[in-house]
Formats: structure tokens, C-alpha cells, sequence
């Protein structure tokens, strides 16, 4: 009992840290990685552990899905270029320059080791730089870029990871044995991971209870990893698959009913997971540097110092130079995008070589590690190193760096929204032409007071929905005052008074609800 107290209390203490860094404006993450650092000098706490076999799919696959999701095939393809670069070359390179430091630094690392370290640090995690971009509207181009880079970087960092586990497994590594296997895992992916997700859509069809199908989601989202894993794909690129291939057919399948509350589970799961993950590098930290002597000690940091600059250094000058060739070519040949977008520029550049944040990814990948794993704590002391030194020195001064570059686009995504609405518009009230009820009346109404007029322009079209949301929101919070009063003098119980509340919740998210402001903390 006092393990599970323990872990609630610091569960809690998570989530005010996570409270405070949204009241300051700074990346959740950024406060959770230091509220770990903070666990590991904790003396007497206690020591949780999570199996190294269950860590990447406890924590990676869940977050895949999630991000994979939301992503877009179209932005992405049109900036592939930039995507393939951060997700390929960049990785490649990090990997091979940190295994190269920390044997500098340690020659008694075998390559193996150092590699698998190196594949560990490599990939950025978005969540953390988009968390700051978004309150700062930046160009669509970049978050596109870094989004894209988070999802598909899992695939060739952990690929790599696990060619060097495998090598250490093997005592030994050899370019002709792992080739085939190699590329079984990539083409085996990306076949698999479409069939499953055509699979999965059709059995959810079938499902219309909420709570089932949302554990439905969950119980897929593993099973298809275990899956995966247990034929010897790789777990990440067949996860990226089936995700976008549920998110291009699944809106038109599943009802608004499932679908939001659905995405509220999802988004405090995927919380709960980076609160679980800093929690546990954190307590897994201090038997570390316990029993370590203090020259053994000094090394450690050491590298975990030498490896952080060098995750840094090899991104940017990645990035950088990329962007130049890009610039230069683009004087050279001419800018044209297949829609509008951001041009690249030095400014952007910087932004995207400086987002480079490492999160959840690095360290479900440290936890996994095989307890009798070659340097398995330098390991671990290492990633967890680059992922509090990367949240805390790149994720509190991204903000202020792009408010000094000040780019800006021409807000293509909100052009596109407006366009939505208005074919929206048209085609609802198209489908009650001809129906000339009060009834019809009423859905006419409601239509243009959420899409807006399609005979105005845009700015009286927002004013006219700010003004009918702020009408709506005071004539639902009377009847929610109602009918509380109503529950408060007894003259209806909890049973009735519970199915008006459902009804008004639903009235609510049908009037504008999402556009409430949203609360501080």
C-alpha cells in the first residue's frame, strides 16, 4: 500500500508541474523533466521499475498512434525533402557521431553499445516544440516539418536500436546477415500496417458502446505492436501505417458519440504516459549514481555532457546546411509549392535546427534496454542527460527565439478552414432545399450561425459566430442554473437530473463549445 501511495503522490506532483508550466507558458515536459532530475536525489524513494520488454510498447505505441493520426499525407509529401533529410540523415548522423564521442570518451564501449546510444538520443520529440510553436501561431511549413520528422524519425532511430541490440545479442554484426532482415522488417511494415488498419476499421463498425470501443482502440493499438514485434516488423513503422491508414477512412465511420470522448482518452493517456516515463527514468537515476564511485561518476557525466552538445551541434549543422542548398536552389530555379507555404529562410531554419527537443521516445528506449545490456546505466544516466538538457536549454528559449525572428505566413490552414466551411455551408443547406418546415427552418439557422454566411466576408463571419457562441454559452449556463436550483430544492432527483445534464453537455458541444477559452493551469 505505501508503494501504491507513492506513486500517486508523485503522480499528483506531476500534474502540477505540468499545471504550472501551461500558467508559464513552457512545454509540460520541460517541468516534468526536471521534476525527475529532482526524484533522483530524493533519498528513500522508492524504486519502481518497468519491465524492459513492455517499456517501447507500453509507452511508444500509444503516442504513435496518437501523433500518426493526426498527421497529413498532403503536407507532408509537399515538404518531403526537409522531412526525409531530419528523418534519415539527421538520425544517421547523430547516431554515428555519439557512438563515435562516447567511445572517444570510454574506449572500453564496444561499437554495439555505443550505437544503440547513439539511437537512443537520436530522435527529437515534436510534442515539446509544438507545445510552444502552436501558442505562438508559427508558419504551418514548420510545424509540418517538425510533426512529420517526430513521427517518421521514431521509425529509422529505433530500427537502428534494435540492429544494435540484436549485434549485441549476437556478439556480432554483419551488413549480409542483417540486410534481409532489415528489409523484411520495412517492406513486412508497410504492408501489414495498412491490412490491419482496413481490418481494424471493419470490426469497429460493428461496435457502438463508448467504453467498448475506446478500450476496443487501446486493446488494437498493443495487440498490433505485439503483433509486429512478434514477426519481426518493426513495431514503430507498421504503427505509423496503420495509423494513417485508420485517420483517412475512420472520420466518416465513427459517430461524433464515440469519437469525442474518444480523443479526451487519448489525450490524458498519452499525459499520463510522459508522466509515468519521467517518473520512472528519474527513480532509476539515483541507484545509478549510488553505485558509481565519484571518478566513475565524473566520467559519466562526462559523456552524458560530451553526448547532449553533440546531439546539438550535428542538428544543426544538418539542418543548416540543408536549408542553404535549399535557398541556393531556390534562387536558382524559383520557389513554387503546390500550395502556398512558408519559403525557406535562414530565420526558419534556425527554428527547426533549435527544435530539437528529446522526450518520451528517448526514454522508453533507455528503459527497454536489457538489464545485462553492455553499459546499460551510462546508457540510461546518459539519455535521461540530453532529454532534461534539451527540454530545459532548447524548449524555454524556443519561444523566445521565434518571437525575435517574427515569421509569419499567410495563415494557409486557417484559408483552408474558411473554404471548408463555406462548401460546409452550401452543402447543408443544399440538402434542405426543398423541405420548407419549421424544423428545417430552425437546422437552417443553426447551420449559418456555426459556418458563417457565405455572402459575407470572413471577418463579419467570425464576429457573427463569437457573437452567437457568447448568446449561446449565457442561454445554456440559465438552464444549467435551472436545473441545478431544480436538484438543489429536491423537486427532481439525481437520476433525472443526470439525463438533463447529458443533454445539456451535448447541447453545449453542438453550440460552439470547443471555442470556450481555455482555462488557465
Amino acid at each position: 500500500m505505501r508503494e501504491l501511495e507513492i506513486l500517486v503522490g508523485l503522480i499528483l506532483a506531476a500534474t502540477l508541474l505540468a499545471a504550472v508550466a501551461r500558467r508559464v507558458g513552457a512545454p509540460y515536459p520541460v517541468f516534468l523533466a526536471l521534476g525527475g532530475a529532482i526524484l533522483a536525489f530524493v533519498p528513500g524513494a522508492p524504486s519502481f521499475t518497468v519491465l524492459p520488454e513492455l517499456a517501447l510498447a507500453l509507452f511508444v505505441a500509444p503516442i504513435l498512434l496518437d501523433a500518426a493520426y493526426d498527421a497529413s499525407p498532403r503536407d507532408l509529401r509537399d515538404n518531403w525533402a526537409p522531412v526525409t533529410g531530419l528523418v534519415v540523415f539527421a538520425v544517421g548522423l547523430t547516431t554515428i557521431a555519439v557512438a563515435a564521442v562516447a567511445r572517444t570518451l570510454m574506449p572500453a564501449i564496444p561499437w554495439a553499445p555505443a550505437i544503440a546510444l547513439g539511437a537512443v538520443v537520436a530522435p527529437p520529440d515534436a510534442a515539446a516544440a509544438t507545445a510552444v510553436l502552436r501558442q505562438l501561431r508559427p508558419p504551418q511549413r514548420i510545424l509540418t516539418i517538425l510533426e512529420g520528422e517526430s513521427l517518421l524519425n521514431d521509425a529509422s532511430a529505433l530500427l537502428i536500436y534494435r540492429l544494435a541490440v540484436g549485434a549485441v545479442a549476437a556478439n556480432g554484426f554483419s551488413i549480409g546477415a542483417v540486410a534481409p532482415t532489415f528489409l523484411f522488417a520495412v517492406v513486412g511494415s508497410v504492408i501489414v500496417g495498412p491490412a490491419l488498419g482496413w481490418l481494424s476499421l471493419r470490426l469497429s463498425d460493428r461496435v457502438q458502446d463508448v467504453p467498448t470501443a475506446i478500450i476496443l482502440q487501446f486493446v488494437s493499438t498493443f495487440g498490433i505492436w505485439i503483433l509486429a514485434d512478434r514477426i519481426g516488423l518493426s513495431g514503430v513503422l507498421t504503427m505509423v501505417c496503420y495509423a494513417i491508414t485508420v485517420a483517412r477512412t475512420a472520420p466518416e465511420r465513427t459517430p461524433a458519440r464515440i469519437r469525442i470522448p474518444s480523443y479526451a482518452v487519448w489525450e490524458t493517456v498519452v499525459f499520463m504516459l510522459n508522466v509515468l516515463a519521467f517518473i520512472f527514468i528519474g527513480l532509476q537515476i539515483r541507484p545509478i549514481l549510488e553505485s558509481l564511485e565519484p571518478a566513475a561518476r565524473g566520467r559519466y557525466f562526462a559523456v552524458a555532457g560530451a553526448v547532449l552538445l553533440t546531439v546539438i551541434v550535428v542538428r544543426i549543422a544538418w539542418h543548416m546546411s540543408f536549408n542553404a542548398a535549399i535557398r541556393w536552389r531556390e534562387r536558382r530555379f524559383g520557389f513554387h509549392p503546390p500550395r502556398p507555404m512558408l519559403r525557406p529562410t535562414v530565420g526558419s531554419g534556425l527554428v527547426i535546427s533549435w527544435a530539437g527537443m528529446r522526450g518520451i521516445v528517448t526514454l522508453a528506449a533507455a528503459l527497454a534496454l536489457p538489464a545485462a545490456f553492455p553499459f546499460r546505466d551510462l546508457i540510461v544516466l546518459t539519455a535521461f542527460s540530453v532529454v532534461l538538457g534539451t527540454l530545459a536549454l532548447q524548449g524555454l528559449t524556443l519561444g523566445p527565439l521565434l518571437r525575435v525572428l517574427d515569421l509569419r505566413d499567410d495563415d494557409p490552414v486557417g484559408h483552408e478552414v474558411a473554404a471548408a466551411r463555406e462548401r460546409a455551408l452550401r452543402a447543408g443547406l443544399a440538402g434542405l432545399e426543398d423541405d420548407r418546415s419549421a424544423v428545417a427552418e430552425a437546422v437552417r439557422q443553426e447551420f449559418i450561425a456555426h459556418l458563417g454566411s457565405v455572402d459575407v466576408n470572413s471577418e463579419e463571419s467570425e464576429a457573427g459566430r463569437f457573437v452567437h457562441n457568447d448568446t449561446h454559452r449565457r442561454a445554456l449556463q440559465a438552464a444549467r442554473q435551472a436545473v441545478l436550483a431544480m436538484r438543489v430544492s429536491e423537486e427532481i432527483g439525481d437520476d433525472a437530473f443526470h439525463q438533463m445534464e447529458e443533454e445539456l453537455d451535448w447541447i453545449e458541444m453542438s453550440g460552439g463549445g470547443r471555442e470556450d477559452p481555455e482555462p488557465e493551469g
